[in-house]
């Protein structure tokens, strides 16, 4: 069976060559993939204290910054020929530790400034990009590969990345996150109801 193809894996096919090219050089460096996961998650922590200072643009060039690490890690463990799951497991781990970290960062932000009603809406788009990640392994783990909706966590790490460059965005796209990550949650739901025994 096929699968859709996302925003994600066209960015992948499209960046494949540069990605792979740095991978492979970082590994003649003898850098591990490990070493570059965990150091995506530092340049996270940097940010979200940016993001709970309400320096905004700068936290968005960190991330900016700090993007292309979480691709190249994949592409060190390529090119060393890796061949365990740990590196997969570690990343996706720290991916959630660092989609809690950035929000956290908003959720005091908000709180700091009593504004509750955004500091709400900014624990909603954390519990949704949770469930989007949550329903995927689940899926993973009854042999089923879900790769379908409309906020994978690359366009949802692109529109945070734009709203905190352009500070005037941001509530509109925590509500973007929020409302998006609620129905990517759903269709994911939905694509695993509709598929699994097909694939079982």
């Amino acid at each position: 069976m096929s699968h859709p193809i996302t925003f994600q894996d066209r960015v992948r096919a499209t960046a494949g060559g540069v990605v792979n090219g740095a991978g492979a050089a970082l590994h003649r460096l003898g850098v591990h993939p490990d070493v570059v996961t965990v150091a995506g998650l530092v340049v996270v922590l940097i940010a979200a204290v940016f993001i709970a200072r309400g320096q905004f643009p700068l936290a968005g060039v960190i991330l900016v910054l700090g993007l292309p690490l979480d691709a190249v890690d994949g592409a060190v463990a390529r090119a060393m020929g890796r061949k365990d799951r740990r590196g997969a497991v570690l990343d996706s781990t720290l991916d959630r530790y660092a989609d809690g970290i950035l929000f956290s960062g908003f959720v005091y932000y908000f709180a700091a400034r009593d504004a509750l009603d955004y500091m709400l809406l900014a624990l909603v788009v954390l519990v949704a990009s949770f469930v989007v990640s949550y329903v995927r392994a689940r899926a993973g783990e009854a042999g089923l590969a879900v790769r379908v909706g409309l906020l994978d966590r690359l366009v949802r790490m692109l529109i945070l990345i734009v709203a905190l460059l352009i500070p005037a965005l941001l509530v509109p796209a925590l509500w973007i996150m929020a409302l998006g990550g609620v129905f990517t949650g759903l269709q994911r739901l939905w694509y695993v109801y509709s598929h699994l025994d097909r694939e079982v």
